[in-house]
């Protein structure tokens, strides 16, 4: 009997391989669900309140804060996209098709037995050539009216 089960006799118990393939269908079925929204044709979305209400919207903002998720892996895609909208007041919807699209072309990799480390690895490599890509692309440009000096990306 697993340890769990002295804590708590009804957990489910299920292998990685199990939990993996869990984790990478909740993102990819929260990026199914907004991917629709994405761009300027994008689709409305039709949200129905307990008591009936009706909210229409293609803000993926309102979408994730709406919606009740229950899977811990979709909630914490959506409260990183949460995230990026406070501090930027954009791109919500954004991070969670990436998010999705990364476990969604990671899912392949694992299938041919490559270890997520590995996966991940390489992720982290991507992002840091991005990163210096883009400082790299970055133009100084000098504000006339306040003689700041800002690094803009054209």
């Amino acid at each position: 009997m697993p340890a769990v089960h002295e804590i708590n006799p009804r957990a489910d118990v299920i292998s990685k391989h199990h939990a993996l393939s869990a984790n990478i269908a909740a993102a990819k079925g929260m990026m199914n669900v907004l991917k629709s929204n994405l761009g300027p044709n994008g689709t409305l979305k039709m949200l129905v309140g307990g008591a009936g209400q009706i909210k229409l919207t293609k803000d993926g903002n309102v979408l994730l804060k709406e919606m009740q998720i229950q899977h811990p892996t979709a909630a914490l895609i959506a409260r990183t996209a949460v995230a990026q909208d406070d501090v930027t007041g954009d791109g919500t919807t954004s991070v969670v098709v990436l998010a999705g699209e990364l476990l969604r072309q990671a899912e392949r990799y694992i299938a041919e037995g490559m270890h997520p480390r590995v996966i991940v690895e390489g992720i982290e490599l991507a992002r840091d050539e991005a990163v210096k890509y883009l400082e790299e692309s970055a133009v100084t440009v000098m504000d006339e009216k306040t003689e700041e000096i800002s690094r803009e990306l054209f």
